[in-house]
């Protein structure tokens, strides 16, 4: 058998191409492997729904897939190494059953493309970030080219991706909470992100498409969505500026905004809860936060991450503002929505991180008082600027050490803002069962905090009216205080 190698521009995903006919007496069956953020949840759940049109099954059993589909991420070099070691795990499978269609798609794919073949030569299929709709057509590809006595090694990496993606009338199967991607891509140009290059410049999409996405998630159970995007609050900066006697939104320049988006979905009937993530301070505008507001089921909780307190180092990651104009957008928000919490991300060991760039984050940490903090050590990711441009030149051990001090710093924010809840009675949106044990569910306030509290799984996709009795750094624990009726 010989090999070839085929440049997919497969743009059909309803054609399965060889395996349509055999899906018809026995549909083939994909598993898909997930690493990685909400975004590459929400893309997986996408590829099966294609998958699901297209005649096939899906099953949580990887041993009993024909195809299986790992979608990667590359924000961090631990995640593509695990990805590599699962795809190790599968050669011998492989061998066993050379039927088996193997598959890499999303971030990792995109970042290194055909050299994946070289370190693992049982894949069959590399897919980049911007080709989840037509991953049926590029294993059509693959089965076409084995019937035809050929090993077709498929590669699908473009990125011209200019429409939303239909979803009508898949059935939707991921309980009370569903993902919504808004926008792909990003815009900025960080210099320790790696993920305009692998995701592409950003497209919004329509929002009655979304409106329309969001309904048929309702329609089938779900109660909660979270808008997702690489920098969401940019949402709509890339539409074109409406022409004189088309509709005006709030955005800049008449263009559509995330604020007009939360409006549109506040009216969808069934819909409880509207969460976020992640946001950026350069696109806090007072129409977002006016939404906020006025919008009830909009939880008060922004995920805003500041990355650093230092100006020197905002400057080098290229953030695009300074630790004063994010304290200035925080004012304003804070003034229109008093009780908003907020979440940030920290890098800490950036390259020319001094002892006074790393104590301005821990003051700036604590005087925003944010309710949720995650701290990462700085890594170099190979294709980004601050890889190719500055040196690592902050040693591991200060790097461990910052990194814990600002953990506790953290920690102490943290309980801090979970205490002030204490005594309160707040609107919680059941999520799910706890794994603690049986007779625990969890959810998360109007103000998007985790609590715990003692009830039954018929709670689960109902608001509660909760009493919050303690607080950890964590979370919350409370006591319900009526049970719904019917």
């Amino acid at each position: 058998m010989s090999t070839t190698r085929v440049q997919s521009k497969a743009t059909a995903p309803e054609i399965v191409g060889s395996g349509s006919e055999a899906a018809e007496s026995a549909p083939r069956r994909v598993h898909v492997v997930t690493f990685g953020c909400q975004m590459n949840k929400y893309d997986s759940l996408l590829a099966e729904g294609r998958f699901r049109r297209a005649g096939y099954a899906t099953t949580d059993r990887m041993e009993d897939a024909d195809v299986v589909l790992f979608n990667t991420c590359s924000v961090r070099e631990h995640a593509e190494e695990r990805t590599f070691s699962w795809l190790g795990e599968l050669k011998r499978v492989k061998a066993e059953r050379p039927d088996l269609v193997v598959g890499v798609m999303g971030c990792m794919a995109q970042r290194v493309g055909e050299e994946i073949f070289s370190r693992a030569g049982h894949v069959d299929l590399v897919a980049g970030t911007r080709q989840f709709a037509s991953l049926p057509a590029l294993v059509g590809d693959v089965l076409a080219a084995r019937n035809a006595g050929d090993r077709a090694r498929v590669v699908a990496l473009g990125m011209d991706d200019d429409l939303a993606v239909d979803r009508a009338g898949e059935p939707w199967a991921g309980g009370s909470h569903a993902w919504l991607t808004v926008m792909r891509g990003c815009d900025l140009n960080c210099t320790y992100c790696i993920v305009p290059s692998v995701r592409g410049r950003v497209l919004s999409y329509p929002i009655d498409h979304l409106v329309r996405e969001a309904r048929g998630y309702v329609e089938q159970g779900a109660r909660a969505i979270t808008l997702l995007g690489q920098t969401v609050n940019s949402y709509g900066e890339d539409v074109p500026a409406p022409s004189a006697g088309e509709r005006r939104w709030s955005g800049r320049q008449g263009r559509p905004g995330l604020a007009d988006l939360l409006r549109e979905l506040q009216q969808v009937d069934g819909l409880a809860r509207i969460r976020m993530i992640t946001a950026h301070p350069s696109y806090v505008t007072e129409a977002l936060a006016e939404a906020i507001r006025d919008c009830d089921k909009v939880e008060r909780f922004l995920p805003l991450p500041a990355q650093s307190g230092s100006d020197a180092m905002l400057r080098a990651m290229k953030r695009g503002y300074t630790v004063d104009l994010y304290r200035r957008r925080m004012e304003m928000l804070r003034a229109r929505v008093p009780d908003i919490e907020l979440a940030s991300d920290w890098i800490v060991g950036f390259p020319g991180e001094s002892d006074a760039d790393f104590d301005a984050s821990e003051a700036f940490l604590a005087e925003q008082a944010f309710a949720v903090n995650y701290v990462f050590k700085y890594s170099p990711r190979p294709g980004t600027g601050a890889a190719e441009r500055l040196a690592d030149d902050v040693p591991e051990e200060i790097k461990k050490e910052r990194n814990q001090r600002l953990l506790r710093a953290s920690e102490r924010s943290g309980l801090q803002r979970n205490s002030a809840h204490v005594g309160a009675t707040r609107r919680v949106l059941v999520d799910g069962l706890s794994d603690r044990g049986e007779g625990v569910v969890l959810g998360r306030t109007e103000h998007g905090l985790a609590i715990s509290l003692k009830g039954e799984a018929d709670l689960v996709g109902r608001i509660v009216e909760v009493r919050v009795e303690s607080a950890s750094a964590y979370g919350l624990t409370g006591t319900l205080q009526t049970y719904p009726q019917d």
